[in-house]
């Protein structure tokens, strides 16, 4: 039985998003792995020395250390476990996250090549990542995309389609909320009074204050959930007939990924690994980064029937179904196994 240490931020019960790290770890554990995980510590600098100390704790246990490798300040975690890895001459794995990591590459270039270079493997996710990392020439690359359960998401043909619009994110500037306000304020500009919006996820940032705010001043229908379980959101999601992300960055969202297993229409930035996964006008519609008149144009075009939006739906689940535990597992078995 192969032993995995996993290092990244297990923080769903403090209030954030479920990571990674959270839903990967138990998948791998019913495939059989035994898997320690770190780190819970919701304090930034205990944080990475809690991770450091797990490392040197396990450092004789463990066969292999995946790390979840981000492009912010979560970057130096990630350089901080693969430095001690390569001193114990444990073989480590990166899995590549966020939209911003080929600029990093080029801002953290000496860093990047121990931390990528000296790896086993770069789990990338997205076609995106795997094309970034090529283009600097790092070849120890393996494709492995996020991952869903399909079953957990039941497909629901719209019918009578209407503006009532649906948002899944944490409230973070990168992720541009505010973009889904002006949005819906646009449609009702346009004359369309029954659009709404439900914005689901925790607060990152200041800008969770900042939408409050302009929802509150100009009285606009729009409902904050807070941070939902995948459950709830899911089970909110049947309220709602359109689908929108607005980030500035991007690599794979799996709310994206979530959204077309469920049927809901997707119009989404064309920012990062998006474009690798929507084709516009297939199973799913594309826009420029931070442009409300031309997001609420595609709207239209779905709310006049001027795209087949039902065909739209189907293509993007049939298309996501490739990204099912039951497919995506094999690909882990092989690596880790091998």
């Amino acid at each position: 039985m192969k032993k995995i240490l996993y290092i990244g931020n297990k923080l769903s019960t403090k209030g954030n998003t479920l990571s990674t790290i959270e839903s990967l770890a138990n998948k791998l554990q019913e495939e059989g792995f035994a898997v320690n995980t770190a780190s819970t510590v919701q304090s930034k600098p205990l944080r990475m020395l809690d991770m450091i100390m797990t490392v040197l704790k396990n450092r004789k246990w463990a066969d292999v250390v995946l790390i979840d490798t981000y492009s912010t300040l979560n970057f130096q975690y990630a350089v901080a476990v693969a430095n001690i890895c390569r001193f114990f001459k444990i073989p480590y794995i990166p899995i590549l996250h966020g939209g911003n990591l080929p600029s990093r590459l080029q801002k953290s270039k000496k860093q990047s090549k121990k931390l990528f270079g000296k790896a086993k493997t770069n789990v990338a996710p997205s076609h995106y990542l795997l094309e970034a990392f090529k283009n600097e020439g790092y070849t120890n690359l393996t494709y492995i995309p996020n991952t869903i359960e399909i079953n957990n998401y039941p497909f629901l043909l719209r019918n009578n389609i209407q503006p009532k619009l649906l948002w899944v994110r944490s409230f973070a500037e990168i992720y541009n909320p505010m973009l889904a306000i002006y949005i819906l304020e646009n449609l009702l500009s346009k004359g369309y009074g029954k659009a709404e919006l439900c914005m689901i996820g925790p607060e990152k940032d200041d800008s969770f204050k900042k939408c409050k705010s302009y929802v509150d001043k100009h009285n606009l229908p729009v409902i904050f959930t807070g941070g939902l379980t995948k459950k709830e959101w899911v089970k909110n999601s049947k309220k709602y007939d359109i689908f929108i992300n607005t980030t500035n960055v991007d690599n794979t969202p799996v709310s994206v990924i979530e959204a077309m297993a469920l049927g809901l229409p997707v119009i989404s930035t064309n920012v990062g690994g998006v474009p690798f996964l929507i084709t516009d006008g297939l199973d799913g519609l594309l826009v420029p980064p931070d442009n409300a008149e031309l997001f609420s144009i595609k709207i239209e075009k779905i709310l006049n029937n001027d795209v087949d939006y039902k065909e739209m739906a189907l293509s993007a689940r049939k298309k996501v179904e490739n990204f099912d535990w039951n497919v995506v597992k094999e690909k882990w078995n092989v690596l880790l196994n091998s």
